[in-house]
C-alpha cells in the first residue's frame, strides 16, 4: 500500500511479520517527530500561535457558562477586543454571552476590600495609604463576550491538519471493523452533530457494561473522516481508564500518532498530523517516543483488524 512517501508496505504473513510491522511503525513515528519540528518552525504555525495567544483562557466555571449559552462556541472575546485585536466586529442583533470577569484593584491588606468599599466598611486598617496597597482580586462582575461566529471581518488563521487521499472504500471498512475492536461507531450528519467544533468524539459509560461509542462528523473529505475514526478508535482502546485532566494533551498526542500511522499505512497523506501535534505545544512531542509501545501496539491492532476485514470483503 502506498504511504505518504510512496513506499509500498504490505506486512504480508511471514515469520518476521510482527518485527517488520513494529520497525516500520517506529520509523514512521520518527518521521512524524521530524515533521512536528518543521511544522513548529513554519510561518503558518507561528502566525496561528500568535493569534491564539491573544485569546483569554477561561476558568472552568466560565467555560461552562459559555457552553450553556452558546454550545457551538469555539473562540470568544469581548466586543472591543474583537475590534482592536482581531480586526473583526460583532454583527448587529447578536446576543451576548455572559461570563464572570474578575475585578482586580488595590485592596486593603487587612479586610481585602477595594478602597471604595473600605471607606464604607468597619475595617480600621490605616497603616498604609490606599494608593500603596497591592492589587488583587476583590470580586467578579458580569461581562459580555461574543463567539467568532457572531462576528465578521478579517479571517482568523487556521491550521490545515486534514488528511487527504482516497478513502471512499476505507471508511465503510473502518466502520465495519469497529465491532472487532470493541467499539460502537457511527457517522453523524452535519445537521444532527451536537459536539460543536469537534471532528469526532469518543464517549465512555462505565456505569453500563457497554462498548465505547465513537461518533464522527460527516464531511466530504473521506480521508480526513477515516483518520478521525482511527483517532477516536485509539481513544477508545487506550484511554478508557485515563480521565485525568492533566493527561489530556498526552491522550491527544497518542491518538493522533495512531491516526498518522494507520492513515499512512492505508495510503493517505497524514502529514497534517504534524501541525495538529505542534498545536499541543504544552506537551513535548517527545511524549510520542515515551509512549511508543502503546502507540505501536494500538496502531498494529487497528491495521490488523481493518486490513483483515478489508481482505475478507475484497
Amino acid at each position: 500500500m502506498t504511504t505518504t512517501d510512496d513506499e509500498t508496505v504490505s506486512f504480508a504473513e511471514s515469520d518476521d511479520r510482527s518485527d517488520e510491522m513494529h520497525s516500520t511503525i517506529e520509523a514512521w513515528i520518527e518521521d512524524l517527530l521530524d515533521r512536528v519540528d518543521e511544522a513548529t518552525a513554519s510561518t503558518e504555525f507561528q502566525t496561528w500561535l500568535d493569534v491564539q495567544s491573544r485569546f483569554h483562557g477561561y476558568s472552568h466555571r466560565n467555560t461552562l457558562l459559555i457552553k450553556l449559552q452558546c454550545p457551538e462556541a469555539t473562540r470568544v472575546a469581548g466586543y472591543r477586543t474583537w475590534q482592536t485585536e482581531f480586526d473583526r466586529h460583532v454583527e448587529g442583533g447578536e446576543e451576548a454571552i455572559w461570563i464572570w470577569a474578575p475585578i482586580i484593584t488595590r485592596k486593603c491588606p487587612d479586610c481585602g476590600s477595594s478602597p471604595s468599599y473600605h471607606e464604607r466598611s468597619d475595617c480600621t486598617y490605616d497603616e498604609t495609604p490606599s494608593e500603596d496597597w497591592s492589587k488583587g482580586l476583590v470580586g467578579f462582575r458580569p461581562t459580555a463576550v461574543f463567539d467568532v461566529s457572531q462576528t465578521e471581518g478579517e479571517p482568523l488563521p487556521e491550521l490545515d491538519t486534514a488528511a487527504t487521499g482516497d478513502a471512499e472504500a476505507l471508511v465503510p471498512t473502518l466502520l465495519a471493523g469497529a465491532k472487532s475492536l470493541g467499539v460502537e461507531a457511527r457517522v453523524v450528519s452535519v445537521a444532527e452533530w451536537s459536539h460543536g467544533d469537534a471532528k469526532g468524539v469518543c464517549q465512555y459509560n462505565r456505569s453500563e457494561e457497554r462498548a465505547p461509542v465513537v461518533e464522527v462528523k460527516a464531511r466530504a473529505n473521506s480521508a480526513d473522516l477515516a483518520v478521525t475514526l482511527v483517532h477516536e478508535y485509539a481513544h477508545a482502546l487506550l484511554h478508557i481508564e485515563r480521565e485525568e485532566r492533566s493527561e489530556r494533551s498526552k491522550r491527544e498526542v497518542e491518538a493522533e500518532a495512531v491516526g498518522y500511522v494507520v492513515g499512512r499505512y492505508f495510503g493517505l497523506d497524514t502529514s497534517g498530523s504534524a501541525l495538529y501535534l505542534a498545536a499541543w505545544r504544552d506537551e513535548d512531542a517527545e511524549v510520542v517516543l515515551d509512549r511508543l509501545g502503546r502507540i505501536r501496539e494500538t496502531a498494529s491492532e487497528i491495521i490488523e483488524k481493518v486490513d483483515g476485514s478489508q481482505t475478507l470483503n475484497s
